[in-house]
């Protein structure tokens, strides 16, 4: 429920989303938790289905007529509505569940403002569609509550007055690929082999002598690109610009600058393939030659 005179924009509500869904997994880590299995060695826990809930409150309040799409509870909302978010409530389960700090929560308005939420650093990155920044140390979080520009977050709630002033700790993200990290996705499916396969991007004589590889099974690692933490990401699969995985993650990099395209070269969207996303041109180039080279040759 958003409570203000003022009307949150899409960017806000995101945020506010986002931050709600992080609380619910800040606050039940290290906690024994139920499972549901969804097959293939895949489920989800009683805190990813808590934290999609959370968010939903938060999106019903602020857009009642929005329809949602969540990866625990499929689309709701109504069948004609114009607008639907993306949310996926803890990209990372398997992480979580054996004591790894490496999640994010993920919320995206379709094709509009997205954020991604660290439950653990206390960082949101976010973009309006136009620009990314990240906010970061906000008021009160690790405390059951957090400021967003201003609303206060409190069980999956915000109120509050706006503040339309710059918070501490806000700053804009500026790719760049000087730390040579590459984060490579390696769980499956895998629709792209045998023409693309990681494994065969991992090995790869060029890839080793000019990047490190690093796998942390969660879709934060696209925030790191934006941000300048990783210098590329790189993942097999379909169409990924309507997941509940990746949409955020994709508008984040693609608000600040950074390439991204599928494996094969093309655009990320209908008929796409997986997903390379890089700090710069050059690092993109690079690792599409390898792609294309399959992965085995310099």
């Amino acid at each position: 429920m958003i409570d203000s005179p003022a009307s949150p924009t899409d960017t806000e509500v995101a945020a506010a989303a986002a931050l709600a869904g992080a609380e619910i997994v800040r606050a039940r880590y290290g906690r024994r938790h139920s499972r549901i299995d969804k097959g293939a060695g895949d489920f989800a826990t009683d805190v990813d289905v808590a934290a999609e809930e959370a968010i939903l409150d938060v999106i019903r309040g602020a857009r009642p007529g929005d329809a949602v799409h969540g990866e625990e509870g499929g689309r709701r909302g109504a069948v004609d509505a114009v607008r639907e978010w993306l949310v996926d409530p803890l990209c990372g389960t398997l992480n979580y569940a054996t004591g790894s700090h490496l999640v994010a929560v993920n919320v995206a308005l379709r094709n509009g403002p997205a954020a991604v939420a660290d439950p653990f650093s206390g960082e949101v990155f976010l973009t309006d569609g136009e620009t990314a920044w990240v906010q970061y140390d906000a008021d009160g979080y690790g405390q059951g509550q957090t400021d967003v520009r201003g609303r206060r977050v409190a069980d999956g709630h915000v109120s509050g007055p706006v503040a339309r002033r710059r918070p501490v700790g806000e700053e804009r993200l500026a790719p760049t690929a000087g730390t040579r990290l590459v984060d490579v996705n390696l769980d499956p499916p895998f629709p792209g082999a045998p023409a693309f396969r990681a494994v065969d991007l991992l090995a790869h004589p060029g890839f080793v002598e000019r990047f490190r590889p690093r796998v942390v099974s969660t879709t934060l690692a696209l925030a790191w690109v934006a941000a300048g933490r990783r210098a590329a990401y790189v993942t097999d699969g379909g169409d990924l610009s309507g997941s509940v995985h990746f949409a955020a993650g994709i508008a984040l990099c693609r608000a600040a600058g950074c390439a991204v395209t599928g494996v094969d070269g093309g655009p990320v969207g209908p008929g796409g393939l997986g997903l390379v996303v890089a700090a710069d041109a050059e690092t993109h180039g690079l690792l599409m030659s390898m792609i294309r080279g399959g992965g085995r040759s310099a």
